[in-house]
């Protein structure tokens, strides 16, 4: 079945006490926006429009960034969810296909849930996501007849025996666009937020004899979000998700709790995450890797056994290659490190191509900016860089060279050289001590 989504997403979100619009705060490192879009497109949407209203510009920008294709219209005032979905009528009105009512502050609905919505809207003119809870608060009330959802009423509007109905409403609904819209059309805002209410759609299909079915689903694939608070809540559901998720894929996480992901993190089984591990946006990781505790993964890509940490940052535009070892407090930014090389401690290696089996001794930094750009440093094949060695980009090491210990090489060093670039040591015999009397006295006069 084709169909469109649109996203509700004009809310101020005033109770997040933020200058930013509410859909562009973040869940796992991509904004809830990102996630909604990301859902519909799995589920198989064709088309996508974004109803922005508050700070349209910022919600357009971020929408064209994850799908170019995305088309925003604006609702100038905020006058209800029916209100919001109207202002996709020009686009969407005459398009023949059903379309699919998501929201930009809820992030966690499936693509599975999806699916669902789509198989039941088979047999019905409108498909209703409902879900059952203990504490359904100011959650809408799903009003059924034991068949069919026959109407919706808001918290605000229910009598105390409507209260009573444990079956909330999550808001989601998936029915043919020229319907939803003819509904929209006969609306009213007489009701205690005096706005215009998608959910009303419901008992007007009723009575017009249409019929709407009701698909369940977990009630935290309906979590919303309207403050800072609900933001960390969401933040923690995330993570647990992700955590359970690469679990049963056969990643092993060996203190899950402290290990954070981002939303579009890719790992292989067999892999082992020590604690205390953050894994920011576009990361992937590949099977029987080894990232050690307190690490930090950016924008890379790890290939199988290879080993990260601990305490190292793999910066973007890093590849490590299988079998390479990046050890303790060594900072790899926009580098490629080939097979089975390593990079043990204490080093900085930016803007680099490292080939297979280089060893990179403790304390070596490329020394790629000069204060106004950015220049590249190639240690080939089987090189040996020694410790303390500043690599001053541009510059070649060639292939089974070494560079002695504290040199600053400037430059390009020919294949199986030995290359010194450091000052000859000099011993003042007796020097030492007499250095130390003078600064204790000097010390000791100030």
């Amino acid at each position: 079945m084709s169909f469109s989504v649109v996203i509700l997403a004009a809310g101020k979100g005033t109770r997040m006490k933020s200058e930013k619009p509410k859909v562009l705060h973040t869940v796992g490192n991509a904004s809830m926006l990102h996630h909604v879009m990301e859902v519909a497109k799995r589920a198989g949407a064709e088309e996508t429009v974004i109803v922005a209203g508050h700070q349209a510009d910022l919600i357009s920008e971020s929408a064209k960034l994850k799908s170019p294709d995305a088309r925003i219209v604006i609702q100038e005032k905020q006058l209800g969810t029916a209100h919001a979905v109207k202002q996709a009528e020009r686009l969407l009105g005459k398009c023949g296909k059903d379309i699919l009512i998501l929201y930009g502050d809820v992030p966690f609905i499936k693509s599975e849930t999806i699916s669902r919505l789509i198989k039941a809207r088979k047999t019905c003119d409108i498909a209703v996501l409902g879900f059952d809870t203990k504490h359904p608060g100011m959650y809408g009330r799903l009003i059924s007849n034991g068949e069919n959802i026959i109407g919706i009423v808001e918290a605000k509007d229910a009598t105390q025996e409507q209260l009573n109905i444990s079956l909330c409403n999550s808001g989601v609904i998936l029915g043919r666009a020229d319907l939803i819209f003819d509904l929209i059309a006969k609306i009213g805002r007489d009701n205690a937020s005096k706005e215009f209410y998608l959910t009303d759609c419901i008992e007007l299909a009723t009575k017009a004899g249409f019929k709407s079915s009701l698909v369940l689903c977990d009630e935290k694939e309906t979590t919303g979000v309207n403050s800072l608070e609900e933001l960390a809540r969401a933040e923690e559901l995330f993570q647990k998700a992700k955590r359970i998720e690469f679990m049963e894929k056969g990643v092993q996480l060996n203190s899950p709790e402290t290990v954070f992901f981002s939303f579009d993190t890719e790992i292989g089984k067999g892999t082992v995450i020590e604690q205390n591990v953050v894994i920011a946006p576009a990361v992937t990781i590949e099977e029987n890797a080894t990232v050690r505790a307190f690490s930090h993964l950016e924008g890379c890509r790890i290939f199988p056994n290879s080993k990260i940490g601990p305490y190292a940052r793999i910066r973007p535009g890093s590849i490590v290659s299988e079998g390479a070892n990046i050890g303790n407090f060594v900072e790899v930014k926009k580098s490629i490190v080939g097979s089975k090389s390593k990079i043990n401690h204490l080093s900085y290696i930016g803007d680099a191509k490292i080939g297979e089996k280089v060893n990179v001794g403790a304390g070596t930094i490329t020394c790629n900016y000069d204060g106004v750009s950015k220049h590249n440093t190639d240690i080939e094949d089987g090189a040996f860089i020694g410790s303390n060695t500043m690599l001053v980009a541009p510059v070649k090491v060639g292939k089974s060279s070494v560079t002695a210990s504290g040199s600053v090489i400037t430059k390009d060093v020919p294949d199986e050289a030995l290359a010194f670039a450091r000052s000859r040591q000099e011993n003042k015999i007796g020097m030492g001590k007499k250095l130390m009397d003078f600064l204790r006295k000097q010390k000791n006069k100030s």
